[in-house]
């Protein structure tokens, strides 16, 4: 499974490229507002980081004005993934972006229906948004499975990688990887969660204590 991180925050993002984890970025209008600078310079910066897929959200809502708005965001840089709502625009703007050569996201997408539609139209990634479902008392992980099953159904003529989002914990993560997502994209905090248990922990603990007692060092 590939590891997106998402935030705009620079000094987070540098962290978790530099381990080697990270495999691409996501952004949204939320993250951009939070991080209070300028969407272009934010986007550029980023990729300059990383070198896989950084997503940068259209904010029109109109196929014409989304078309333009991603091939200006597809300038930035060759990394940058385009990303574009599940709307009947979206889809029209996403095979006018992907037949540029374009990679595009299509995000929020709530069923499978949405996402085979998405595949058609072209998308480098379709963005299920797991944690929202849940939210409505909905089963994210279903979505994530039923997409599955669908794409594999037509493997031989849909490239779409199921980019599980909204994920608000490591269950999601561990859940979205059983249900065969291809990438999750995840705040840092969960990425970094993903490390910690406790028995690790106190593991580590007890055998920094024995190491003590030996009186030895190794450097």
């Amino acid at each position: 499974m590939k590891f997106f991180v998402d935030t705009a925050e620079i000094d987070d993002i540098r962290e978790l490229s530099e381990t080697g984890l990270l495999d691409g970025v996501t952004t949204n209008p939320s993250l951009i507002h939070k991080s209070g600078r300028n969407f272009i310079d934010v986007i550029q910066e980023i990729c300059e980081i990383v070198p896989g897929p950084v997503s940068a959200e259209v904010a029109s809502v109109e196929a014409e004005t989304m078309i333009a708005e991603g091939r200006k965001l597809a300038q930035i840089a060759e990394n940058v993934t385009v990303k574009v709502p599940l709307t009947w625009d979206g889809l029209k703007a996403c095979r006018a972006l992907s037949n540029d050569g374009t990679m595009v996201n299509v995000t929020l997408c709530f069923n499978a229906n949405q996402a085979l539609l998405a595949a058609k139209a072209g998308a480098a990634f379709i963005s299920p948004f797991i944690g929202r479902l849940d939210d409505i008392g909905l089963d994210g992980m279903e979505l994530i499975q039923e997409i599955r099953a669908i794409y594999d159904n037509f493997a031989d003529t849909i490239e779409t990688e199921i980019l599980a989002a909204s994920i608000r914990s490591a269950n999601h993560v561990k859940f979205s990887a059983m249900a065969g997502a291809d990438v999750a994209t995840v705040p840092p905090a969960v990425l970094k969660g993903l490390v910690k248990h406790p028995l690790t922990d106190a593991g580590l603990a007890s055998f920094l204590k024995d190491w003590e007692k030996t009186g030895q060092t190794i450097l």
